[in-house]
């Protein structure tokens, strides 16, 4: 008896396991932009750039190796007993030499470098803001698809509601055979919008699982969230000063200007000389001269830079930085651009949503159950009552689809700004 209590324990538990992993709890966004952040795979390998343009820092400011030399000459065979003395008579002479940068060479490389770095972390924000705004709309696309699902099964449970009346009236010959015919050919419309609706949010799910890079089976797959739109919209001045101030991509070309100018410097610093120094001693066995033995020596290298004085490196930078001022000027009137044509959206939404909310929604209710109660009672024709169906489902499914375009609108703007200024 005791077995079998312990066999349906264990039972119970497994079943009640296998519900908990089947019905998990539904992703929040900010549930879905952490996993996004951990496991995308495309946002990682821009934060592997970043480390690289860092190791590039300790490459840019390494100082020049020293050359060590070991010259050996003189080794002869002693000819008077025909046998090999290698140290009889021989030369040797080690040397070491540096070459010395001027004008601070290592200096500049490294604050290119740096500069090189800030701008692939800008590269980096901007990449997560491209990407988030994608994310962002896949979320608000699975949301939608939700709220069109729901619509369509609260559709198919109304009328089929709608026939079960009707089957009863024509059971009591209120109704002829060709109107409940009529009737239920209709359901068809509903059958296909729920199945459309379905297919939609299965791959409304995927879009979402491929940015996520997650192997979450579809069907354990949620998400929830505010479907809704917000009234309040600030001026378009206060978006455009927060983008100028924000958009990581204007960042990277302010900060291009500011390289090109280090940039700069670094070539007229190359068309410097720089020396190279030596030390040697020599030891030299065969000498006549008892202070010559032993022998140290210094000497200088300065190359001559008659030609080649980094002219064109001197001139091409130079050109560049002009360069690098039109493209942040360029990207400047982009952000400028993109937050004035997505504010424009998000504007013009909110002005076909305003109508809907207040007014449209509550009249497509009234007016289709209007009809609906009037053609129970006869006072109605079954046209008058299908077409009042048909435009109650336009209404609502247009205010579903305009939340979408909202929020997608939304987050348009929010990757014009640059950061989150609608929730």
């Amino acid at each position: 008896m005791r077995k079998i209590h312990l066999r349906c324990l264990t039972l119970y538990l497994l079943l009640c396991l296998g519900r908990s992993a089947v019905a998990q709890e539904p992703w929040t966004w900010e549930k879905v932009r952490a996993r996004f952040e951990q496991g995308n795979p495309t946002l990682q390998a821009g934060k592997l750039s970043v480390d690289e343009s860092k190791a590039q820092e300790i490459t840019a400011y390494l100082r020049p190796n020293p050359t060590f030399a070991l010259s050996v000459d003189g080794t002869q065979i002693a000819p008077e007993k025909g046998v090999w003395r290698p140290f009889a008579g021989t030369f040797e002479s080690p040397s070491i030499s540096y070459l010395h940068e001027r004008r601070h060479k290592r200096e500049l490389r490294l604050e290119s470098a740096k500069k090189g770095t800030l701008i692939a972390e800008s590269s980096q924000a901007d990449l997560e803001r491209t990407l988030l705004f994608n994310l962002r709309s896949a979320f608000v696309s699975t949301l939608e698809a939700k709220a069109v699902l729901q619509l369509a099964k609260d559709n198919l449970t109304y009328y089929d509601h709608v026939l079960d009346i009707s089957r009863t009236r024509f059971s009591a010959g209120d109704i002829a055979q060709i109107d409940l015919d009529r009737l239920e050919l209709q359901r068809v419309q509903y059958e296909s919008d729920l199945q459309a609706a379905e297919e939609n949010l299965e791959n409304a799910k995927i879009q979402l699982l491929t940015l996520l890079n997650d192997r979450t089976p579809i069907e354990q797959v949620d998400v929830t969230g505010t479907y809704d739109f917000s009234d309040q919209l600030q001026p378009r001045d206060e978006f455009r000063k927060i983008a100028l101030d924000t958009r990581p991509d204007l960042k990277a070309a302010v900060e291009a200007v500011d390289k090109a100018q280090t940039e700069y410097k670094l070539a007229v610093a190359n068309g410097s000389t720089d020396p190279t120094f030596g030390a040697w001693y020599t030891h030299n066995s065969s000498t006549n001269n008892p202070f010559g033995t032993n022998t140290v020596g210094v000497s200088v290298s300065i190359p001559l830079r008659i030609f080649d004085r980094n002219q064109g490196e001197k001139l091409r930078t130079h050109l560049d930085i002009r360069r690098n001022e039109r493209l942040r000027d360029a990207a400047e009137a982009q952000v400028l651009s993109d937050v004035d044509s997505s504010y424009a959206t998000v504007d013009s939404d909110l002005i076909l949503l305003r109508p809907y909310k207040a007014k449209y929604l509550q009249q497509s209710v009234r007016v289709r159950d209007t009809i609906f109660f009037s053609y129970q009672h006869g006072g109605a024709s079954l046209l008058d009552y299908l077409n009042a169906q048909s435009e109650y489902r336009t209404v609502q499914l247009s205010y579903v689809n305009l939340v979408g375009s909202y929020l997608t609108a939304a987050a348009q703007l929010n990757q014009a700004v640059g950061r989150e200024v609608i929730p």
